[in-house]
Order: C-alpha cells, then structure tokens, then sequence
C-alpha cells in the first residue's frame, strides 16, 4: 500500500472506530429515540441524506449510517477506493459534529475565539446572488496551525481581500485573531470550529448547494459529485504537519472535486491538480486559484484601504468610528445625473466643504456624479446609484446604510489614520462606474458637498426633483405598458434549469434585479444575463400565459422548462433557483397564502419553518402551491393576480410585515379599497403558535378578505 492510501485509510478506520462508539455511547445515554437535527436546516444530516436518501432523525438511525461509513472503507489499493475512504471520514464527522446538538447547547462557545459550527439553510440561500454574481468568487477551507501565525494571517487577509469567503478550523483561528484578521460572516471570514471534523460544516454548505441550487435528489451520489465538482468553486489548504485524519478529510475534500494544497512536502505522494505541495505561503493563494480555476478580476484602486466585496458586511461601532455621515442629523443625499457630453469634464473630482480631516464628528454629504456617454440613458441613473451603496461599503473601514436621501455612512478610526480621506470616496466612484459601466459611461465627473447649506440646496433644488420625477415614471410603468419583458439566468451557474422573468410588476425573485436593471444590465452586455422577450402572443391573459415567455424560457432553460405563468402559485408557476428572498405557500385552512422570508428562523402556520418550506422548491423545479419570490414583489398588482392577488395573503414575520406595511396597504387600497390590510394579516406575535384554527380564528375576527373568496382548486 502507498504512503498516500495507507494514511488515508488509517485516518478513515480511526474516525470509524470513532464515530461508531460515540453513537453507541450516545444511545446508551439518551436512548435510541432521542431525537436529533441540525438546526435550521431542511436536509437532516445533509451528507447522508444527499448520498444515500436516508433522514437521520434520532439516535437510532446512526447505527445503519455507520455501517455504510464502514462498508466505503475497503483498505484496497486503489486511490478511488481511497478517496471513497475519505467520503466515508466526512460521514463520520458529520455525525460526530451531530452528536454535539444531542442537547440543547452551544458545542462552539468555550473556544478563545469561538466558532460558529454549522451553518443553517438561509444563510446558504443567502449567498447564492454573491456566488453567481462573482463578488464571492470562490470558498477556501484553512485548517490546521502555521508554523509562522502571521504567514497563515497573510493567507486569509489575501483571500478576503479577493472576496474569497474563508472557513478556519483549527489553531488558525486564533492566529488570524491575533494577527488582526476581521472575521464574521458579514465578513467572509468565518471560524467554524477547532475539531478537524468542524471540516464537515463546509462540506455541508456544498452539499446542500447541490440540493437547494442543483435539484440533485437525494441518494443520487453521482449527480452531487457531478455538482459540487463542477458548480461549487471551493478548494482546501492545510497549515502544518498533517496526521492520517486529515489526509482522509482531504480525500473527501478531493472526492467532491475541492483540490487540497498542503505547506509541507508531499513528495512523490502529490496528485498533481487534486492534492499538491506549496511550500511558499507567498504562493499558496496563487496555486490555489490555479487548482480550482477561478480567476479573479482585481481592480487597484487609488485608495489607502482594502477594497473587497468581503468587506460589505463591517460593522463599525460609535466606539471605533472617526467621522459620521447621517441623514437624521445632516443634509445627505446620493444621486447619479446624466448630461451632454460637452457638460462632463471626465475624472473631475470635487470636495465642495470640509473634509473629515477638519476636526469636526459629523458632516452633511451630497454625492453627486454626473455621467455622459453615448448610449447613456436616463433610466440607468438609478441602476448606477444603487451600486453606490455596496462600492462605498468595499472599503476596508467603511460602513454605508441606506440610500438616496436616507443613509448613514461611518468611517472607522483605523481607516482614518490609514489616510482615507473624501477624495478617495470620489475616486471608488470614478474607477467603479467607469469599469462596470463602461459600455454606457464614456465621462465621469465626481462632486461631493459637505458645505451643509450646499447640500441642503443640492438636495432641494436638484435631488428631491429627480427622485420625484424617477418615482412617478416607475409608478407609472406596469406590464401593460411595456413591449418586452427580460430573461435573467445569473443564477444558471448554481441552479442550471431555472430563468425568472422579470416584468415591471415582478422584479427577479432576489430581490436584486429589477426589470429597469434586467434592461440595463441588456444594454451594457446584449449577450449577458438578460435577455429581451418580447411581450407577444398572449394566451391567458388572467395566468400571465405567453407564447414568447414560453419559447425564452425553454430556450433558457435547454428544455428543462417549457412553460410558465407569471401570475399565478398553482398554474405552472415560475420557478426558483433557491436564493429567493421569500417563499409563500398554499395554506389549505383558510385557503390563503403564508409568506415567509430568510430571516425568520420560525414556525409558520404551514407547520414549516422557512428552510422546510424552502426544500419545497428550487433548483428549476415548478412546485405548484409553492413560489418564491422578492420582498417587494407582495405588494405588486400582479401579486397571485390569477388566484384573486394581495387579498390571499394572510401571514407573513412581523418584521417583514413592517417592511412592507405601507406598500401593501396601498395595493389593498388601490385593488380592494380595503384600508389599513396590514392589520388584516396575521403574524407570529398575532398567530405564533402555527395552529390553523388559531389563524382562521383571527382572520374572521379581522373579517379578512379571503375568507369570502373562492377556495384554490386543489
């Protein structure tokens, strides 16, 4: 036996005998009907039920998971039996990190810097847009302890800089903490656990990308290898000396298509593009892109901070900050101007008032940026004013909420002292809109006003008019009154069989893209995303039933799809990649509709919580009574148009509730001449206990709408 396989199969064998007495103690304990999950997910143990179909519900199921462990284990002298030794290791971990949730308790807290262990449905969900987008271009695993905690620091700080999201197991935990390593998930820096088998957590978020992205079925171990190989862009590194467990862990890793790159010398036991040496932590950041094949588009910019979309999620306390821009206290407003050509002096900055370096705490900010080009439009004005949220957000330091006349931006100390100053606030700008815009953006010319008197005339005089001017044209547009809808596939490169089609009414079901960004997003790259339909052959006008969103959609989705409705929950409704900011189903009591979204962790009165009813749906898969969808797409006119609209809604979160209170009692308004149908609809602090006749109770003692309306034909 080589040295490879024979470290393999030790490191398997040992998390057999392992894994096999810690069940048999646990049973012993707690019994075997003791029940046990991971919390907040749909998919049980998520790596037993994809490879064999089997829901590990109570102790008493571990005891046939292990024996397949056992059976994967075959000592031959083959490296793909091996790396089928090393499948085997990830069962076993996955159920001994498993068995940490036996009792309610936080199994991760008693480390110096905790880890989080595993990570729940919605927070996979989450990351979709960023992964098909590229701002989180690809997943690296570190484990171990570097021999210099500053190299292995030097390691993570690159990757997050490339917006890598990064997942530490191990002593390297606390040497990035100690090398000032900003972690969080808001920071794609995520310490999971010091135990080598906290590597499972990772394996896991690839594993249920398969089933909540790819529709692989569960059992079908092929198509997830198939998946997580060629769709999941994830790789390991390893810091230190590596014992059998590890080696086998790797060999896992390697089966699902993630190469491993390892700070010591293999030697002749490398498995040149799956499992290879890099000496040099200088190149180990370098060597693992080239292995997994993911190339990163870096832009330098002139500034003296870190620039990464890893960095959109800082929070930066009063304690830390410098300076602060809010509109509670000062004029603020972000707005973007298209004008003539003549009008725009390109890369013309101007820091109108004082800068943050004038001693003062708090200022009043109007960014404004005027644009020319020759295909600009002015429809692609606010398109490009979203961005400035998340551009001003990259910097290291930087902290922006918010939009238009709303926001509040903080600048850290750290930042402050590192040198950032407004000019380098107008140059991000500049550099950004002129590389993501270039095919509309010719000129760019970049004024920012902290003179509060200015800003407060800017925000009058020329803001407030354009936002209004904006806000009535959108108002105005409906699917009627456009020629064309779009495609938008960005979510192909996860969920290969499902399109949304973004109407006016119905903006993607992200919530990111909406029809005027589907139109730019067009304009800037006619072979992209997003693709024009036009709004041709009407055959239900009632469904929202065309023949050309019929055609587009097989079309896009290579025939997986060949029809769907754009109105309707029950009729051949669109599908779902799985990244939808909410889900809403069929409640079969009162014969409405429950909504839910990522951030509610709790029961429905479906009896699901968000994760279940999520598995419900996506991947490309049509779930008739079952739909996912953006936030603000409930308040739209088209809303389940085809089974009657808003008025089947009858429970959603609070807090989405009050996200959307005023826009859905205007829709009410407008459709129904209801007021206030806010109050109409049931919430967890109304209705927590996700009993029907409890929900039922309250909707006829609000005299609820859709208590009159025709049941769904079910």
């Amino acid at each position: 036996m080589s040295v490879l396989t024979d470290l393999i199969y030790g490191g398997s064998n040992a998390v057999a005998g392992l894994t096999e007495g810690a069940v048999n103690d646990a049973i012993a304990k707690y019994g075997a009907d003791k029940e046990l999950a991971f919390p907040d997910t749909a998919y049980y143990f998520p790596t037993i039920y994809a490879a064999t179909g089997v829901k590990v519900k109570t102790l008493g199921d571990l005891p046939a998971c292990v024996g397949v462990l056992k059976s994967l284990i075959t000592n031959q002298e083959d490296l793909g039996q091996a790396l089928n030794a090393g499948l085997a290791t990830a069962v076993g971990a996955e159920i001994l990190e498993g068995l940490k949730f036996v009792e309610p308790k936080d199994a991760y807290e008693t480390a110096r810097v905790p880890g989080i262990g595993f990570v729940p449905d919605p927070i996979i969900r989450s990351l979709g847009v960023p992964l098909v987008t590229g701002d989180i271009p690809g997943v690296a695993v570190v484990l171990g302890k570097a021999e210099n905690g500053e190299d292995a620091a030097k390691v993570v700080k690159d990757y997050q800089s490339k917006g890598i999201m990064t997942f530490l197991i191990g002593d390297v935990i606390e040497q990035c903490a100690d090398a000032g390593v900003k972690m969080g998930l808001e920071l794609r820096v995520i310490p999971l656990g010091h135990d080598v088998t906290a590597v499972i957590h990772v394996v896991t978020v690839a594993i249920r990308a398969a089933l909540i992205f790819g529709n692989v079925q569960p059992g079908d171990l092929a198509g997830l290898l198939a998946y997580t190989k060629e769709r999941v862009p994830a790789f390991v590194n390893t810091f230190g000396a590596i014992d059998n467990v590890v080696v086998s862990a790797g060999a896992g890793a390697i089966a699902l298509g993630f190469p491993v790159v390892v700070d010591i010398d293999l030697g002749e036991n490398q498995v040149p593009g799956a499992l290879e040496s890099c000496l040099d932590h200088n190149e180990t950041v370098k060597k693992s892109l080239e292995l997994r094949g993911i190339k990163i588009k870096s832009k330098e910019l002139p500034i003296p901070v870190a620039f990464a979309a890893a960095f959109e999620g800082e929070i930066i306390r009063k304690s830390d900050m410098k300076v602060e821009f809010w509109s509670a206290k000062n004029t603020p407003c972000e707005l973007v101007l298209s004008k003539p050509m003549d009008e725009v002096e390109d890369h013309k900055i101007v820091i109108d008032g004082p800068d943050i370096d004038s001693g003062e705490l708090e200022y009043a900010l109007a960014t404004c940026v005027y644009v020319a080009g020759k295909k600009m439009q002015p429809d692609f004005e606010s398109v490009i004013e979203r961005k400035i949220h998340a551009w001003f957000n990259y910097m290291e330091g930087v902290m922006h909420t918010g939009q238009r006349n709303q926001f509040r931006i903080r600048i850290s100390k750290d930042a402050y002292d590192k040198g950032l100053r407004l000019t380098h606030f107008a140059e991000v700008l500049y550099h950004m809109i002129t590389d993501e815009f270039e095919a509309v953006v010719d000129k760019c010319e970049v004024h920012l006003i902290t003179d509060p008197v200015k800003a407060t005339a800017f925000l009058n005089d020329v803001a407030m008019p354009r936002y209004n001017m904006r806000d009535d044209r959108l108002a105005s547009m409906t699917d009627e009154s456009v020629d064309r809808f779009f495609t938008c596939i960005l979510c192909q490169s996860f969920a290969p069989a499902h399109c949304c089609v973004v109407t006016p009414e119905r903006l993607g079901l992200c919530g990111a893209v909406s029809w005027l960004d589907a139109k730019a997003t067009y304009e800037l790259n006619p072979n992209g995303p997003s693709q024009p339909i036009m709004k041709e052959g009407c055959l239900d006008e009632r469904t929202g039933r065309y023949t050309t969103v019929n055609d587009a959609i097989k079309d896009a989705t290579h025939g997986a799809v060949e029809e769907v409705t754009l109105y309707s929950i029950m009729e051949d409704p669109m599908t779902s990649c799985g990244c939808f900011e909410c889900i809403c189903g069929i409640e079969p009591v009162s014969m409405g509709v429950v909504i839910t979204c990522r951030e509610f962790a709790g029961m429905t009165p479906l009896g699901m919580t968000f994760s279940e009813m999520a598995s419900m749906t996506g991947g490309g898969v049509q779930t008739p009574g079952f739909m996912g969808h953006g936030k603000h797409y409930i308040a739209s006119h088209k809303f389940l148009k085809a089974e009657g609209g808003l008025a089947r809604l009858v429970w959603l979160p609070s807090e989405l509730k009050e996200q959307i209170r005023d826009k859905i009692n205007e829709t009410a308004k407008d459709l129904y001449g209801i007021e206030n149908f806010a109050d109409m609809v049931a919430d967890e602090t109304t209705c927590g206990s996700g009993d029907p006749e409890e929900l039922l109770n309250f909707l006829t003692e609000k005299g609820h709408p859709v208590l009159s309306m025709e049941p769904f034909d079910m």
